[in-house]
């Protein structure tokens, strides 16, 4: 039976505002948004290759991803301070109603221009999918059952971003589907999700119009604009253009300027500030933020790494890569699950950031030592389990952590922050990691190369008439007189189609270069680890409860 909400918003009596049945459609239509968000995050990564050529735009083809990772970054903390002035219900159907309108756009395109728009109008509707989400649940459900289903969104993130590849596979590998290119399916399946979420969110969503009277920190957007903006694009684009060019140093500059601008508006802005800066002086909130970024940095720069050595070095395709990855599913099924559900029922989560970012930094260090260009295949599908269960234990305690940790009012800004700092700490993973894979894979190959070269059995395979008129082959012949370099392995669509025993160097120097990057992850994840240990041992309560703190420790959830 649902009652009347209480005058103050955002208390636990808010979850009572809607019956189980009204709660349970509500959820379902909010994870239907949720993933849409996180599924185009990766569902164009293994078919953008075959989008670009039929766009003629093989070399815009980045900025159709850079598009809308920017948009989408920039508009999360925007929508969580909205949502707290105007109310989640009005903000949520327009992140819904805008990433429709980008999906269309972008299923209709004629070039690889028209794309880049269209993702960055569908990553201005995403960036409010995710957040407002978590921060709804945050406002209609009560802690005893909060953290059970926020461990289910969690889960839904991890199968999306799974199911991302192997579905863009599909369809970039389908000619046609209804009279339209394999390819535009990409985004036209967005279309009947979204409709779906969006018709129940207008339904059964039903919140007490919120007007709060305050000012909009215009120069807070303005300036977190100009300081994020850059930054990702030179960690999408630095390899590209060179670490040191021009291009780079000028989007360091104006993002360094950008962050300074950022905290001064903030600053003077106080309580009407984007992201105030008061929030930080809460020792939970500000400890949680920083561990979502360097947790985004390490665990999603790492999982780029597992599809790239089952696809470089293993010879997999995009789509059976994708499959491999549903272990990584399964692992953060349990782990988001596990989390969310002893949560609430203890009302304790330190402990998990703890033991997710133990199991993230072990997991990385097994893959670190144990994936070579011979190993077997079920080595890298049980690490995807660990990295699973390990990110499904940090990602919703710390969101958790950082909504109970901020007043009612800042609700949505503490849970769009969240969101803000692990996307970018992605992005800029990601980026990192892949630039620094490829600059490591030059160095391994190369030696790699030298020392087969001093092998005679190498050599007389190399000079076999057999093997050098094999037209499967001749790409890796040009390889051989390039040399290994950034730019020589832009390209490795021929590197399992030669002869296998010629290329063992290069898929060698890769699998090297794999493992370096995981050290590196490894160390990130590790100080995460440290930094864990020094959140509160605070033990959430609900106030609605009629009980009394247990402790002066206890931490009441508005």
């Amino acid at each position: 039976m649902s009652t009347t909400l209480p005058k103050r918003r955002g208390t636990v009596a808010a979850g009572e505002t809607l019956s189980q049945r009204q709660t349970v459609l509500v959820m379902i239509g909010l994870m239907l948004g949720m993933f849409l968000s996180s599924l185009d995050q990766t569902i164009v990564s293994t078919s953008i290759y075959t989008i670009a050529n039929d766009l003629d735009g093989l070399s815009l083809q980045a900025w159709a991803t850079t598009a809308y990772l920017i948009t989408s970054t920039v508009s999360t903390p925007l929508y969580g301070k909205l949502s707290d002035i105007f109310g989640r219900r009005p903000l949520y159907l327009i992140a819904i109603i805008i990433f429709l309108a980008g999906s269309l756009y972008a299923g209709s395109v004629h070039s690889m221009t028209e794309l880049a728009i269209a993702r960055g109008i569908q990553g201005l509707g995403a960036g409010g999918l995710m957040a407002l989400a978590l921060t709804i649940i945050g406002d209609i459900v009560a802690l005893k059952d909060r953290a059970k289903f926020q461990g289910y969104f969690m889960s839904v993130f991890g199968i999306s971003s799974v199911l991302g590849p192997v579905i863009g596979g599909a369809f970039a590998g389908s000619s046609n589907i209804l009279g339209f290119d394999g390819w535009r399916w990409v985004f036209f399946v967005n279309l009947p999700i979204g409709l779906a979420a969006l018709t129940v969110v207008f339904m059964f969503l039903h919140l007490p119009t919120r007007h709060v009277k305050q000012k909009i920190d215009y120069w807070g957007a303005a300036a977190i604009t100009l300081a994020i903006v850059p930054l990702l694009l030179v960690a999408e684009q630095g390899r590209s253009w060179g670490w040191t060019s021009g291009n780079s140093w000028l989007c360091y500059g104006l993002g360094v300027i950008g962050i300074i601008a950022f905290l001064f508006a903030e600053r003077r802005a106080g309580d009407y500030a984007l992201i105030p800066l008061r929030l930080f002086s809460n020792i939970t909130f500000g400890l949680s933020s920083l561990l979502n970024f360097i947790i985004g940095v390490g665990m999603f720069g790492a999982i780029a790494m597992l599809p790239m050595y089952l696809q470089l070095v293993k010879g997999l395709t995009p789509t059976e890569a994708g499959l491999m990855m549903i272990t990584f599913t399964v692992g953060i099924l349990f782990g988001s699950i596990t989390a969310g559900r002893t949560i609430s029922a203890s009302g304790t989560y330190r402990v998990f950031p703890i033991v997710g970012t133990a199991i993230l930094t072990a997991a990385a260090l097994v893959m670190s030592f144990s994936l070579h260009w011979d190993t077997e295949l079920w080595v890298p599908g049980l690490i995807a389990v660990f990295f699973g269960v390990g990110l499904g234990f940090c990602m919703q305690p710390l969101t958790l952590a950082m909504q109970v940790s901020v007043p009612a009012k800042d609700m949505g800004v503490g849970t769009s922050t969240a969101a803000f700092f692990r996307s970018m700490g992605g992005a800029v993973g990601t980026a990192v990691f892949i630039s620094m894979l490829f600059s490591l894979a030059a160095d391994k190959v190369a030696s790699g190369l030298k020392n087969a070269m001093a092998n005679p059995d190498y050599l007389k395979l190399l000079k076999d008439p057999a093997i050098a008129s094999d037209p499967a082959n001749a790409k890796l012949f040009e390889f051989f007189k390039k040399g290994a370099s950034n730019d020589s392995l832009n390209d490795t669509s021929w590197l399992h189609g030669a002869n296998a025993q010629l290329t063992q160097p290069i898929t060698d120097g890769f699998a090297q270069a794999i493992d370096g990057v995981m050290l590196t992850a490894a160390i990130l994840t590790g100080i995460a680890f440290l930094i864990s240990f020094a959140l509160p041992n605070r033990k959430l309560t609900d106030p609605s409860s009629g009980a009394a703190p247990a402790d002066a420790d206890a931490l009441p959830v508005h």
